[in-house]
């Protein structure tokens, strides 16, 4: 059986980190309540010349280095993002053409901030299939972009980024003990729009918009959502979180990931964290934090590790891999 192996990983950050403290001197707040609600203490802002594609060109190259191989080996780019560079063409093609690849083909996907898990899914689809042996997998953000500056309640949240990962084809024996990818469960439910959304966009009002949650409402779907994927990748692996050795969610609020680890019996120190330095990057947010994980030498060859998000739509998926 072919599995999807994630054989190089990346990430990137603009220059430029906003700390709560800054954020008091525009806006009605202050860093206890943000740290309190949130978790988090700093994030990262694009500035002039930074987009979503300069990002996840940065992270893309990267993760290429570290698995050995260049843009002439890759079969497809897929990115994952809500905060495309143009309204067309697609981000995935900006960071094709900067990655010298004039072969295959690059896409986007909109998932918001399930977005990598979706995409990383869709790449695992192809490798499986054998319609693909190398694909570039990127989630990249400029979510500042998207921010109402003057509404509290979600400017503190966001901040912008880029990782990546090169999912590799590689030959598995059929069962759990394969490195690679094991399962993938996708879901999404539309009648959740209005609890987060962007309030405009080019068929609607003609303009970008601004990002607007309905904060409780999204805190109070957002555990059993996420509990309820990753029990389909326990009964659909025949384990348990016991063998999770590394339980990587998408860094949205630190107090979201606490109650889904807690619910889950996933202990503390089996939970990578790092809402508090980047804010939510939404669909950059699982591809960083398994990017750090990995460059620290935290991840070790065999290892059990979750990936689980969920975002606008309501989407929200989990990849259950083997590293």
């Amino acid at each position: 059986m072919i599995r999807s192996v994630i054989s190089g990983f990346g990430h990137a950050f603009p220059k430029r980190i906003v700390t709560n403290k800054e954020l008091e001197e525009t806006i009605d707040t202050n860093d206890a309540w943000i740290i309190q609600r949130t978790g988090i203490k700093q994030r990262y802002v694009a500035g002039e010349g930074e987009t979503t594609a300069s990002l996840g060109e940065e992270a893309g190259r990267k993760a290429l280095d570290r698995a050995g191989i260049t843009s002439d080996d890759l079969d497809f780019i897929i990115v994952a993002t809500t905060t495309p560079d143009n309204t067309f063409p697609a981000t995935a093609v900006d960071i094709q053409n900067r990655l010298g690849m004039t072969h295959g083909a690059a896409f986007d996907v909109q998932a918001v901030c399930s977005g990598f898990i979706f995409a990383l899914t869709t790449a695992d689809t192809y490798i499986k299939s054998g319609m693909a042996k190398n694909i570039l997998v990127i989630g990249a953000e400029t979510m500042s972009r998207l921010m109402d500056w003057e509404d509290r309640t979600t400017c503190v949240l966001f901040g912008d980024g880029s990782g990546a990962v090169v999912l590799s084809a590689h030959q598995g024996d059929g069962t759990t003990a394969d490195r690679g990818i094991l399962t993938t469960h996708l879901r999404s439910d539309g009648s959740h729009k209005e609890k987060l959304y962007v309030d405009g966009g080019p068929s609607s009002t003609q303009t970008v918009g601004h990002l607007r949650m309905q904060g409780r409402d999204v805190f109070k779907h957002a555990v059993g959502m996420i509990t309820d994927v990753i029990e389909d990748a326990f009964e659909a692996t025949s384990m348990t979180a016991e063998d999770v050795d590394w339980f990587i969610p998408h860094q949205a609020n630190k107090r979201i990931i606490d109650a889904s680890a807690k619910k889950l019996n996933i202990p503390p120190e089996k939970v990578v964290i790092n809402v508090d330095q980047t804010g939510n990057t939404s669909a950059g947010s699982i591809p960083i934090a398994l990017s750090q994980a990995a460059e620290s030498g935290r991840l070790e060859k065999g290892q059990m590790i979750l990936l689980e998000a969920m975002g606008g739509g309501f989407t929200w998926g989990s990849v259950f891999l083997r590293w």
